[in-house]
């Protein structure tokens, strides 16, 4: 059973779930910290490069299955027109501002 979005528990990481969803790449941008790093599958990406690829031109959606760490560890399924759907983890770090400096995902 899935989450609704606007039931997720951290603020940043509902933003950041919305924006996706949305394909809101002007509000995704908005809520990473300047300098914001990222992860697939343990390798660090450029994160400009792997919005645009894996979320943006590719129709990336999320649909949360569980949350734990206070919101900031998801598990979910993940499509996009590249790879279909996937069960994907996602970890995320917030600075104080609520602003996401990190965020990490992969197969699950």
């Amino acid at each position: 059973m899935t989450i609704q979005t606007s039931r997720l528990s951290d603020p940043s990481v509902r933003a950041f779930v919305t924006a996706v969803n949305a394909h809101d790449r002007e509000g995704f941008m908005k809520i990473l910290a300047p300098g914001a790093t990222m992860a697939d599958d343990g390798t660090d990406r450029d994160l400009t490069d792997w919005i645009d690829r894996e979320i943006f031109t590719s129709h990336g959606h999320l649909e949360v299955d569980n949350e734990s760490n206070n919101g900031r560890d998801l598990l979910a399924s993940y499509r996009n027109d590249t790879w279909g759907e996937m069960r994907t983890r996602w970890h995320f770090e917030v600075e104080d501002d609520g602003r996401i400096s990190r965020f990490e995902t992969g197969q699950a």
